[in-house]
């Protein structure tokens, strides 16, 4: 069974066992309005059955998503932009159905924060991570509490502030990648059906809300933290908005201070 929207495409497998969730927007896959509604309409629709046992984001094309909109980053937009995007966080941990990621080529931003939500994440030998937000004089909320919880503060200290590239080899050693492989697609559904389909759907999302009982303290409690220094302080500055501005008009920033 196939269904969903024109930049998500939603397919139950395995006897309707597996949600298999498909990034499909040309540009590649940004994670823009249109797609996390989506992404939180599927989630609402499905992942309440008792029958699933997994929940697997891919991305179409030769990228897994290059992030969240920038045009949405602005100061009018960011609280709509945050709301919504977090709110499919949100979503997962209530559900608390494992999830799994199929990532080939570009993973960055909003994408990489997706994955490192993952249970497991099997990634194609050219698949790429990085949090850039920090070229755009801004910083990634969800990679700023995920992360630490992922691979350790130090790693995400790295990651976040330097808003470097990694290959897929790296990223596999820092533990955000489960598996490296030509076809990470077989590899994931291999591994679901040897490891999820044989257990129990409900006591897979008790152990799954178990393992993650100190993430989802840090969504209640230190995320909404995370939101309001971005948009009410870091949002009041000028290089904040001088960043995303320069994005959007592709051009070099001309930061406030040198």
């Amino acid at each position: 069974m196939m269904d969903g929207t024109d930049s998500v495409k939603v397919e139950r497998r395995e006897q309707g066992r597996v949600l298999h969730l498909l990034l499909d927007a040309p540009k590649p896959n940004v994670l823009d309005a249109t797609m996390v509604r989506g992404l939180a309409a599927a989630l609402e629709a499905h992942g309440d059955d008792p029958a699933l046992r997994a929940i697997v984001f891919e991305g179409a094309g030769p990228s897994f998503s290059y992030g969240a909109s920038v045009a949405e980053h602005t100061r009018d937009r960011a609280e709509a932009m945050l709301t919504r995007f977090h709110g499919v966080f949100r979503q997962l941990s209530d559900l608390g159905v494992p999830t799994l990621a199929v990532v080939r080529g570009a993973c960055l931003g909003g994408g990489l924060e997706l994955a490192a939500w993952c249970s497991w994440t099997f990634a194609a030998p050219d698949a790429t991570f990085g949090q850039p937000e920090i070229k755009l004089a801004v910083f990634p909320p969800m990679a700023s509490l995920l992360l630490p919880w992922r691979v350790g503060g130090g790693r995400a200290l790295d990651l976040c502030v330097s808003g470097r590239t990694i290959a897929a080899a790296e990223a596999h050693a820092l533990g955000l990648v489960h598996e490296v492989v030509p076809d990470p697609a077989e590899a994931c559904a291999r591994f679901i059906s040897a490891q999820l389909l044989p257990k129990s759907g409900p006591s897979l999302r008790f152990a799954e809300r178990a393992a993650r009982g100190e993430l989802d303290r840090l969504l209640a409690t230190a995320l909404p933290e995370l939101e309001r220094l971005y948009l009410d302080q870091l949002m009041a500055t000028p290089d904040a908005n001088e960043g995303i501005a320069a994005f959007i008009e592709r051009r070099p920033p001309r930061w406030v201070t040198p």
